[in-house]
């Protein structure tokens, strides 16, 4: 276990006195491996913060029926019975929540910033509304319910919601694919520049390497260095590629803060976290290896 220890050790330095000969080339090769790596992490960092709000919200379509200002509580609490019976009617399966004027100003106080708006009105401008929550209806038969439940007495507007959601969560899927296909492309451009840049070095000390076979040395002893020159540029593009893509959403959340104060959100750009950064600079660096394996193990392959 020494013995490896100490073979690891000094093909480690190997690959640190090789860098210390052309440290530009090696720069200039860690930063179009960063570029290349920063627009998948850039993809995966918007995704990872979109996600969330798809998964929060529900992709059933539901249907929203809003009451006259002045329907009775009673005449609204008893509205149910026809509007269940037209559910069952058209075979529908719903689930129908009855929401009080009441409750749906306290949560419109408790989940925006209309509070002080709303209390300048004087009273409670929202009607009662049934919320119909379907589970087996598709958009034809939606439209054509919602047509039916205007007609019912005392409704003044019914409005299909959860449209919009369907496609947010289709567009995050589209943008989930587009991203593999992406990661995948420029994993090949990593593996490709590192394998152009192993191959120059490995060039570069042909006579070094002549030398060392002469001197009894294993085609394990002579690779190891540049494996970890290739995994040392991958590690190194990755970690500066995530810093890339972390500076960049300081401006780009105050542009979104803007636009989100709006819609009265708080929705900001954040890093990833730990572990999927963790993760991504050891595909990095795997990414790096596999470049200087291919190309140490083709190009000494030929010198022999």
């Amino acid at each position: 276990m020494t013995v490896w220890f100490r073979q690891h050790l000094f093909a480690l330095k190997s690959a640190w006195s090789h860098l210390r000969v052309s440290p530009g080339n090696f720069l200039f090769n860690v930063l179009v491996v960063a570029i290349a790596l920063a627009l998948p992490i850039a993809g995966l960092t918007l995704i990872e913060n979109v996600r969330p709000i798809s998964s929060q919200l529900s992709i059933e379509p539901e249907i929203s029926v809003f009451l006259q200002p002045a329907t009775p509580r009673t005449d609204a609490t008893a509205l149910s019975v026809p509007l269940k019976k037209m559910l069952k009617d058209a075979n529908v399966s719903a689930r129908v929540n009855f929401v009080p004027k009441d409750k749906a100003l306290a949560t419109i106080e408790e989940t925006s910033n209309l509070a002080e708006v709303l209390s300048t009105l004087g009273g409670n401008p929202l009607p009662d509304a049934y919320v119909i929550s379907l589970s087996n209806a598709d958009a034809a038969k939606v439209d054509t319910l919602a047509q039916q439940l205007k007609t019912l007495a005392g409704v003044d507007v019914v409005q299909v919601d959860s449209a919009w959601i369907k496609r947010l969560a289709a567009l995050v899927q589209v943008l989930q694919l587009s991203l593999l296909f992406l990661a995948v492309t420029l994993a090949v451009v990593v593996v490709v520049v590192v394998f152009n840049a192993t191959r120059l070095q490995v060039i570069s000390h042909q006579a070094e390497i002549t030398v060392a076979k002469l001197l009894g040395a294993t085609n394990s002893f002579i690779h190891r260095p540049y494996y970890y020159t290739g995994a040392m540029l991958g590690l190194l593009a990755g970690g500066i590629a995530l810093g890339m893509i972390a500076a960049s959403l300081q401006p780009l959340n105050g542009a979104i803060a803007e636009f989100a104060r709006l819609y009265a959100s708080e929705f900001r750009l954040i890093p990833l976290g730990l572990l999927p950064s963790l993760a991504l600079l050891g595909v990095s660096t795997i990414l790096g290896l596999c470049g200087a394996f291919l190309s140490v193990r083709r190009q000494l392959a030929r010198a022999n």
